[in-house]
């Protein structure tokens, strides 16, 4: 789950508290990866970091959103944001607890604002907009977003989808969504990017928009590559970042950024990403 001034937005002020309050009471927590140092630089980093549990850093995400974060056959959540974070969680000497709650409150702000997760990370694209009530990461994927068609629509753009008459899906609370509207469509928005593939699947919609990395790990599946392909892909120029608390605790957002630099520099992060995507970063597109 590419994700803007409203991407994968922004709620105003003041529905941030209700959205707060119907989160906490909507949604439960489960753990996700489960790792952690004892050395003493890590214990002390822990102990100077403000946590939502002491011993755990608690991670709002959003889910299915296959390869980012899903739960896989064991029911554990897995993916490649749950394996980035992780690496801030050891070198904060803590374990990782992965918290499944709705993007829209995610990316609000008010889960972190609720203290309802340390940071969140769940395919979320760096805006203007969100940055009004979360701080970022150092950025740690560049997104683009992609077409997905079922086979021989004769489709090859949005300006084919417009010109045909196409029914198009989007994902509510995405940039993707975004960005089709401004280019003058009238989706129809689907929950999460499960709903939205079964939407296409049953006909509902033609073509749906999404981020390229999940219309990729889809087209892994017979059953969709059997019957769908990928028309076109969106060059959006997007970002992901972990997302804190407003005026984040600078503990915690050093040893995210601090985590993520070191994986970029010592190769760590390349082979996270070939794990997940099959390929090296820059090949994906």
């Amino acid at each position: 789950m590419a994700l803007s001034p409203k991407g994968r937005r922004g709620f105003t002020a003041g529905a941030l508290a209700l959205t707060a309050a119907l989160a906490l009471a909507a949604c439960g927590s489960e753990t996700g990866t489960s790792s952690g140092t004892t050395d003493a630089s890590a214990s002390g980093a822990a102990s100077a970091a403000k946590l939502v549990q002491p011993g755990k850093l608690t991670v709002c995400t959003n889910i299915p959103y296959e390869p980012f974060q899903f739960k896989d056959d064991s029911g554990k959540i897995v993916g490649f944001d749950v394996d980035v974070v992780d690496l801030a969680a050891k070198k904060l000497g803590v374990t990782q607890n992965i918290v499944d709650i709705d993007f829209a409150v995610i990316k609000s702000g008010a889960a972190m604002a609720a203290n309802k997760c340390d940071v969140a990370a769940a395919g979320m694209t760096i805006t203007p907009d969100r940055q009004k009530n979360i701080d970022f990461s150092v950025p740690y994927f560049d997104a683009t977003q992609a077409l997905l068609a079922k086979k021989g629509s004769g489709a090859t753009s949005l300006d084919d989808v417009k010109a045909k008459g196409l029914k198009l899906g989007a994902q509510a609370s995405t940039t993707g969504l975004d960005y089709v509207k401004k280019a003058g469509f009238d989706p129809t928005e689907y929950a999460d990017s499960a709903k939205e593939l079964l939407a296409l699947q049953a006909g509902q919609a033609d073509v749906i928009v999404q981020d390229l990395p999940v219309v990729l790990t889809w087209l892994k599946k017979p059953e969709v590559a059997e019957k769908f392909e990928m028309i076109a892909s969106l060059d959006t120029g997007e970002q992901y970042g972990v997302g804190l608390k407003k005026n984040a605790d600078p503990v915690l957002l050093k040893a995210i950024n601090d985590a993520i630099t070191e994986a970029k520099s010592d190769g760590t992060y390349e082979q996270i990403f070939v794990k997940w995507f099959g390929k090296k970063p820059g090949e994906l597109g």
